[in-house]
């Protein structure tokens, strides 16, 4: 019998591609999405209800509002300006930290897990997937594969059923993962990776200019287009 799994689902590149990876290794019971106050919010949660329903599985939304709170973040409110990085920059690690440091939300990923861990412990789901990928853990220690090994150690004790966090992509770079979904036959245009929440994805920031690079490198320059 398969294990069942949740995915913790922004819509972009990598949650994407966790939520394809387990509706084919577990019983897919749902995707979570949170609106913490990102400026993206609803433009994540409008793409994550899309996959979901391409998936033909239940889409969960929760509101953190308290998350406003933290202002050190230009993820969050309207003042502060999301850094821009140009592809060059991306492998520039004083530029990425920067950038990293800007858009840091405190413990986000910490407190997303357990809140996924708690739901997934009440509906007897077996494991909380993540979209962490080795090019990210460079700069975001809380997108590494012994992040999530450390939590799921910690939900050992904390959860009576012991709820696994799963990493399926935390090994690969976002070329990889895109080449992987588009021999899958995955449709890209569902998916907002984007740290903004304009009409189309920015194109500018960092994480549009890591999804325009990795579908460069992997052959999908046609997506370009389509996304941005």
């Amino acid at each position: 019998m398969r294990k069942s799994s949740l995915v913790l689902l922004s819509g972009g590149l990598d949650s994407f591609a966790c939520l394809h990876w387990a509706s084919l290794h577990t019983d897919l019971v749902c995707g979570l999405s949170i609106d913490y106050g990102q400026k993206a919010a609803a433009k994540e949660i409008e793409a994550a209800a899309k996959i979901c329903a391409a998936y033909d599985i239940k889409h969960k939304v929760l509101e953190l509002p308290f998350f406003s709170q933290f202002t050190s973040s230009s993820l969050i409110g309207s003042q502060a300006i999301v850094p821009e990085l140009s592809v060059d920059e991306l492998d520039n690690q004083v530029m990425t930290k920067q950038s990293a440091k800007s858009v840091w939300v405190p413990n986000r990923n910490g407190i997303l897990i357990n809140i996924a861990a708690g739901i997934a412990e009440n509906e007897q789901i077996d494991s909380v997937l993540v979209g962490f990928n080795a090019e990210e853990a460079a700069t975001f220690p809380d997108n590494s594969a012994e992040f999530a090994k450390s939590v799921s150690e910690a939900l050992s004790y904390s959860t009576r059923n012991q709820v696994k966090v799963l990493a399926p992509m935390a090994e690969k770079v976002k070329a990889d993962i895109v080449a992987w979904l588009m021999d899958e036959l995955v449709d890209l245009s569902l998916l907002w990776s984007c740290y903004l929440g304009d009409e189309k994805m920015c194109g500018s920031c960092e994480s549009c200019q890591r999804l325009k690079r990795a579908l460069v490198k992997s052959g999908g320059e046609s997506w370009i287009a389509k996304l941005f």
